[in-house]
């Protein structure tokens, strides 16, 4: 369920840039022809779209920060409470890898 909220979140974020850049586009094409204060306005409308779109984008990083953290957190417990069981798994993998590339070597 998290790899789904991961990627709704970065389709939602994806959306979000990609409205924020393309109205900037429409309201700088309009501000050339537009009065000085209507310029004004818009850049000011423009600015504001961006601005929502970066700090959308830093709590997007942040949550992506923290549930990281969980995880790292969630590894180290669970190999502090069954060390025997990874170091068995890692000398698992080491002979598999260890067979493969002497087999390997062969051909």
């Amino acid at each position: 369920m998290a790899d789904t909220d991961n990627l709704t979140d970065r389709d939602n974020l994806m959306d979000e840039v990609t409205s924020a850049v393309s109205d900037a586009q429409d309201l700088l094409q309009q501000a050339n022809t537009a009065t000085a204060e209507r310029a004004r306005e818009l850049r000011s409308q423009v600015e504001q779209k961006l601005l929502r779109a970066k700090l959308r984008m830093q709590e997007l990083q942040g949550q992506a920060m923290d549930r990281t953290r969980a995880a790292a957190r969630a590894t180290d417990q669970y190999v502090r409470e069954n060390p025997w069981q990874i170091l068995g798994a890692a000398a698992l993998v080491g002979l598999v890898l260890g067979m493969v590339l002497m087999n390997r070597d062969d051909d």
